[in-house]
């Protein structure tokens, strides 16, 4: 069975506690996009931990996580992640990392510094991680794939013809210094012995998995709206964030892909630029804010503090659909009980019509939001486990995003803890 986890929104959703609490039962759990550039935040029995490359089932000696070949990989990154929760007790996980990667080079990140820095108040709010120029690099053909680290002609051959064109771009365009070939060749040596251990070929061992009935859980980064087909283009990740590429990033058949657990937070935050309809400012902002997830909104990977907003049905029910979402699993709702009343947007305002229909960015940007007001149910709810034993208000605001959204809400989680988890159809 294989099942997959990914965000309806701008990601920040909180699928790193979901995708830790369903890898209890899988047995193998799979990167299959993005990279670095964002986090996913866990609390469990050793501790919190903010896990950038690795799968989030790392934490279970059952498991074996897997690094697709849709993951921009970062060599030193990962293994110093590795070394990082081994130091602090976790049991070495098992990790396989797919020979068809591309690896993250070092001047990526440079390039990316300095194309933010050309671009100065047109940036594009980058985390600097270097994942748009790497994907670039790869569709243009001019990557590295982890296979290719194991021949050394054809690795030197490859740098050669790669810096020629970007030491062009680094003198004229950036006024930077040129890379040195000799270095890249040795930098990439050292890579190879380092991830030596753990390469295979991934479509292969998760094809004779499926065969065995094993559980495969597929993990998404970021989520919907930061898809660059799907989402709020151009302020978006480089790979796509939706559940189909899943099973391109991973290696095994579309059709594999049985459950798509979409998460969805119960109110709405963003980490960077780009438009976003039912944002709240100032003091309001703030608070919710400050109360919001477990250490307040600020990014797993950059510390930046999120942008806040009211729940936003008609983004997040596009989000749904976008992903193929079979249930949903809601989150942070706990935080929401300080409030006397929320809103929900139901609806865009756009040239003086409105829509439920989620538009493309140039029309999104002149989005107003249309509101409808619930009661708050002013009381914490952490600690309660039966979704029968919540306040009234505060099911009726779960069911009225159920009802907006189109998708069974079958997780609610009402804390970070990994057991603070109510199974609402149990």
């Amino acid at each position: 069975m294989v099942k997959a986890i990914v965000g309806a929104n701008w990601g920040d959703e909180g699928k790193g506690k979901i995708t830790d609490m369903l890898s209890q039962e899988a047995d193998i759990i799979v990167r299959f996009q993005g990279g670095s550039n964002a986090g996913h935040t866990i609390i469990n029995d050793y501790g919190k931990f903010a896990l950038h490359l690795l799968p989030s089932g790392v934490f279970y000696s059952h498991t074996t996580s897997v690094i697709g070949n849709g993951v921009a990989l970062n060599i030193p990154y990962l293994l110093n992640e590795i070394k990082d929760i081994t130091s602090k007790g976790v049991p070495a996980p098992k990790i396989m990392v797919s020979d068809r990667a591309q690896l993250l080079m070092p001047y990526h990140i440079l390039f990316d510094q300095y194309e933010e820095e050309r671009l100065g108040g047109k940036s594009f709010g980058s985390t600097k991680s270097g994942i748009a120029p790497f994907y670039s690099d790869k569709y243009a053909k001019i990557g590295f794939q982890v296979s290719e680290l194991f021949d050394e002609d054809v690795l030197k051959e490859k740098i050669h013809r790669v810096c020629e064109q970007k030491n062009v771009i680094l003198e004229h365009l950036y006024h930077k210094p040129a890379i040195d070939e000799a270095e890249l060749f040795n930098t990439l040596i050292e890579y190879r012995d380092m991830i030596k251990p753990y390469v295979g070929d991934v479509s292969v061992f998760l094809r004779d998995a499926i065969k065995e009935g094993k559980n495969i859980l597929l993990e998404g980064q970021l989520g919907a709206l930061k898809d660059p087909d799907f989402g709020i283009y151009p302020m978006v990740t480089s790979s796509s964030t939706l559940a189909s590429y899943g099973a391109i990033g991973a290696g095994i058949p579309a059709y594999e892909i049985k459950d798509v657990v979409t998460v969805v937070k119960a109110y709405s935050s963003a980490v960077g630029a780009g438009e976003f309809v039912s944002e709240i400012f100032g003091e309001e902002a703030e608070e919710l804010r400050k109360r919001g997830g477990d250490a307040g909104e600020y990014g797993a990977t950059t510390g930046r503090p999120r942008r806040m907003g009211w729940f936003d049905a008609v983004a997040t029910r596009y989000g749904c659909r976008m992903q193929g979402a079979t249930e949903v699993a809601l989150t942070v709702l706990d935080v929401l009980g300080y409030l006397d009343e929320l809103k929900i947007c139901v609806g865009y305002e756009i040239d003086g019509e409105v829509t439920k229909d989620f538009p493309t960015t140039v029309k999104l940007a002149k989005a107003k939001p249309v509101y409808e007001t619930l009661p708050g149910w002013k009381t914490d709810i952490r600690g309660i486990k039966e979704y029968s034993e919540l306040p009234k208000a505060c099911r009726d605001y779960i069911e009225f995003i159920e009802k907006e959204i189109e998708v069974p809400i079958t997780l609610v989680s009402n804390g970070p803890g990994r057991n603070e988890i109510i199974k609402k159809n149990a």
